[in-house]
């Protein structure tokens, strides 16, 4: 069981056996676990930038729609720029699969049992993702496995860390998971189609989620009806740019 969050990773199987009554030992080993995993982010942060690669880190519970809004993203801008995707589930490549039906490259990156992804694997990855495409993507998504605990704990190297939650889960998410908002640089609030249907106060869970992270760009949308989609687009558009623009002044 994994000791920063409790995941039945074969990785972390060391983390069973060590223990004491002060919770001391666990301590150092999440810190010694992080500090590894912040390492090999750093690099492929490194990776990115040299590459000129926006990479996007996207973080949701289960079912708030991230394949769906990444199926419409891809279809919205495949024509314009280069676009990888590195999907993170426990098992099966059936995201990855809906993916590639849309016309971007992807590599399944299945956890076995944790329930989040870690830089190593992102690492290993994008380099097959290159080779796949053979060559760097323009913009990089990073669908982590569905959980709003763990992977907000977890840095992978990406530029931007999206969180979405959608109005069936309810409003109370900010407060639940602040960790996940406080690191995030975007907040996605989806299935805003069905706001008629549920009791979801969407300026309050606004007001929440700014109150945790002031900097947080918010978008409201729909990816059934299109509502709010171009503002996204367009948020990623001026991201790639920004990126290339960073890569040629280097």
């Amino acid at each position: 069981m994994c000791d920063v969050c409790g995941c039945n990773n074969h990785n972390h199987d060391n983390l069973m056996k060590v223990s004491d009554n002060t919770g001391k030992k666990n301590l150092e080993i999440k810190k010694s676990l992080l500090s590894k995993n912040d390492e090999v982010a750093h690099h492929n942060k490194e990776h990115f930038d040299k590459d000129g690669v926006l990479a996007v880190n996207l973080i949701s519970s289960p079912g708030s729609g991230k394949t769906t809004l990444l199926e419409k993203t891809i279809e919205a801008l495949k024509d314009e720029l280069l676009i990888g995707v590195l999907e993170g589930d426990i098992e099966t490549e059936r995201d990855a699969e809906r993916v590639r039906a849309k016309g971007a490259a992807a590599v399944q990156l299945t956890t076995g049992g944790a329930c989040h992804l870690e830089a190593p694997l992102v690492h290993k990855g994008y380099h097959a993702l290159k080779k796949q495409l053979g060559r760097a993507p323009e913009l990089l998504f990073i669908e982590n496995v569905g959980n709003l605990v763990c992977p907000s704990s977890f840095y992978l190297g990406e530029d931007i860390r999206v969180v979405l939650i959608s109005v069936p889960e309810g409003s109370d998410k900010p407060a639940k998971y602040p960790k996940a908002f406080k690191t995030s640089q975007a907040f996605i609030i989806t299935k805003i189609d069905l706001l008629p249907f549920f009791d979801f106060d969407i300026e309050k869970v606004k007001e929440e989620a700014l109150s945790l992270n002031p900097n947080l760009k918010v978008f409201t949308l729909s990816a059934k009806t299109g509502e709010g989609l171009e503002e996204w687009f367009n948020f990623l558009r001026e991201k790639v740019k920004e990126k290339k623009g960073a890569l040629q002044r280097a």
